[in-house]
């Protein structure tokens, strides 16, 4: 059995109830919310696989709309303790999913801003989140593979929050496409 993960319930609107092969586990948005709920659900259940889908803003311009598979994840909301950036003080600066085309930016909060989108793309990332760096750091202490697909819902600037929340639907339409078309493979 495989396990289906998003933040919000409205990342699988397009989704059916029952997908085949899969369980469904919606974490709630953020770090700790989705290290909670995944680490419960890995506890208690036998999973062959995580399949996280959600949502992402697209923080380089490089990056073309659509969906993406995540190669590698880090943090951009830490600093060690000689105050580098994108650095933890105890957790690994990124993880590797060897899965995809691009790389993650993960932090507590909504990107809305240009500033912002500057310094995390001056880290590295291309797409940023609320969650991916957790999914796969909790996967891999279970040692269970992870992949994680995130459809590019905005730029993360100027009105991103209402952007997300007119295009989370097709996001999830662009998800549910990818994920049949494996099925039907």
């Amino acid at each position: 059995m495989k396990l289906l993960v998003a933040a919000l319930a409205s990342e699988l609107s397009a989704f059916p109830d029952h997908v085949p092969g899969y369980e469904r586990l919606v974490t709630g948005p953020g770090k700790i919310k989705a290290a909670y709920s995944l680490t419960r659900a890995l506890d208690a259940g036998d999973y062959d696989e995580v399949l996280v889908v959600g949502t992402a803003g697209a923080i380089d311009q490089e990056i073309a709309p659509g969906v993406h598979s995540i190669d590698r994840a880090f943090q951009y909301d830490v600093i060690d303790d000689n105050g580098v950036a994108g650095h933890h003080v105890s957790m690994p600066q990124s993880l590797t999913l060897g899965d995809g085309d691009v790389v993650i930016a993960t932090g507590d909060s909504f990107v809305d801003d240009a500033d912002t989108v500057r310094a995390i793309h001056a880290l590295g990332g291309h797409l940023v989140d609320m969650e991916a760096y957790v999914y796969t750091w909790v996967a891999q202490q279970f040692g269970v593979p992870i992949r994680i697909w995130k459809a590019v819902s905005d730029t993360a600037q100027d009105g991103a929050n209402q952007t997300w929340e007119v295009t989370v639907a097709a996001c999830s339409r662009d998800l549910w496409a990818r994920l049949q078309a494996e099925l039907d493979a």
